[in-house]
């Protein structure tokens, strides 16, 4: 979309350490819950790692995320800060309760917003990649949520998958996540391009099997449906992204 090396590499750097600090982050607050039911596939767990170590790890993530986030402007720099401080209320609040959803449509939904504003002329994106991009955050939290809603449910967290259980969190993942391809394929003015029918009559057939009645499929299928649908929405945002040029369709 018109960076060069230097921006290019400071949006990368900058979400990447956003990122981390909001991977240490949960990790840590999650510490006492993951080991009530023994997962094993986590450091802290095992004690190969000190909460002290993620902790401090997570710290200096978010604080090179600051000058990092704006280097890349002002305007992109609080943008980003914003999608970082809603993961991080995610982690520490909002995972345990109906609102869970509400941080990682916010943080998606300003991703596109803050690439495009560290561009020359800071321009604002087109409201339907913003729209695309937070029903796919909202998409993504349901479906992630999906493998751990039993023990989630055992500890005390109780966000808006847990509550509903996995058979409909299931559904609403993948009607979540193809509305974001829906509005990828008719967001841009003018006709739906030919791979935009494609795409759209792809997830439209994975939603399907997501939310087929319990029986018919064995039950891993609607959550590999729903990761294949994200998959391909991921694509197709980045794809859009990529066709808009500085300033176009604003």
């Amino acid at each position: 979309m018109g960076h060069g090396a230097v921006s290019g590499t400071l949006v990368v750097l900058a979400v990447a350490a956003g990122q981390l600090s909001v991977g240490w982050c949960n990790d840590r607050v999650d510490l006492a819950r993951d080991l009530s039911v023994a997962r094993r596939d986590k450091p802290l767990v095992t004690g190969e790692v000190s909460p002290g170590a993620v902790a401090a790890a997570a710290a200096t993530a978010l604080a090179l995320c600051l000058p990092l986030s704006w280097a890349c402007g002002w305007l992109a720099g609080c943008v980003h800060l914003g999608g970082v401080a809603a993961a991080w209320l995610y982690n520490l609040w909002l995972k345990r309760t109906r609102a869970s959803w509400l941080p990682y449509a916010v943080a998606f939904g300003l991703l596109p917003a803050f690439v495009s504003l560290s561009l020359p002329g800071a321009p604002w994106p087109p409201l339907w990649l913003t729209v695309a991009a937070a029903l796919l955050g909202a998409g993504a939290h349901v479906a992630n949520v999906l493998p751990d809603i039993d023990a989630d449910v055992a500890t005390g967290v109780l966000g808006l998958p847990q509550r509903l259980g996995a058979r409909r969190s299931g559904r609403l993942a993948a009607l979540l996540v193809l509305a974001s391809s829906v509005v990828l394929a008719v967001g841009p003015p003018g006709p739906m391009a030919p791979y935009g029918w494609l795409v759209t009559a792809a997830t439209g057939t994975l939603a399907l099997a997501a939310c087929a009645p319990a029986g018919l499929m064995r039950p891993q299928v609607p959550f590999r449906a729903v990761l294949l649908i994200a998959g391909v929405d991921v694509g197709h945002l980045l794809v859009r992204s990529g066709e808009l040029a500085p300033g176009a369709g604003l």
